[in-house]
């Protein structure tokens, strides 16, 4: 008998190599999605989720909605990621950064806050630079030099933020 593992919260458990076929199927949509061939790669991701639900297909799924020009339905999956997986960090910056091109920097804020705290990610820069890009358009400087610094912490030679960085410290003098 085929091992069992627990789904998301309501939904029935399901066999253990479901996960990993899952898995398997988000990867390939990512790569297809890189690649530029956004269909495809959403047939993937619903096929990954249909077998399994992971934070990471939720979340790519809604890269790809946005990439369509779907902000609103991009914000949706990612709230999804969330509830399957409130530890992944990505979908709160997603979140985030879809709302600050929306210009709703104050409700951006708590989204890459979290994002910048959370406890399953790997790109702690992005919020802060995002946080950074905020306080530009609200006019604080300071508090634009002080979230970019932040993101150089992280990676110090991230482009984006250096040339914000330099580019406001020039206005500032």
């Amino acid at each position: 008998m085929a091992k069992m593992v627990e789904g998301m919260e309501g939904e029935p458990s399901k066999p253990a190599g479901m996960k990993e076929q899952a898995i398997s199927l988000w990867k390939a949509g990512t790569d297809k999605q890189l690649k530029g061939d956004l269909d495809a790669a959403i047939k993937d991701y619903n096929h990954s989720l249909e077998l399994y639900p992971t934070a990471e297909a939720y979340t790519f799924r809604g890269w790809a909605y946005y990439m369509q020009g779907h902000i609103k339905r991009a914000i949706v999956e990612c709230k999804k990621a969330i509830k399957t997986d409130p530890t992944f960090g990505n979908p709160y910056n997603d979140i985030g950064a879809y709302l600050i091109e929306l210009e709703h920097f104050t409700d951006a804020v708590p989204w890459l806050e979290q994002a910048a705290t959370a406890e399953r990610y790997e790109c702690r820069h992005y919020p802060h630079c995002n946080l950074g890009r905020i306080a530009i358009a609200r006019g604080q400087w300071m508090d634009a030099v002080k979230h970019f610094k932040a993101c150089l912490t992280h990676v110090p030679n991230y482009k984006p933020a250096r040339f914000f960085l330099t580019h406001l410290l020039a206005r500032m003098n």
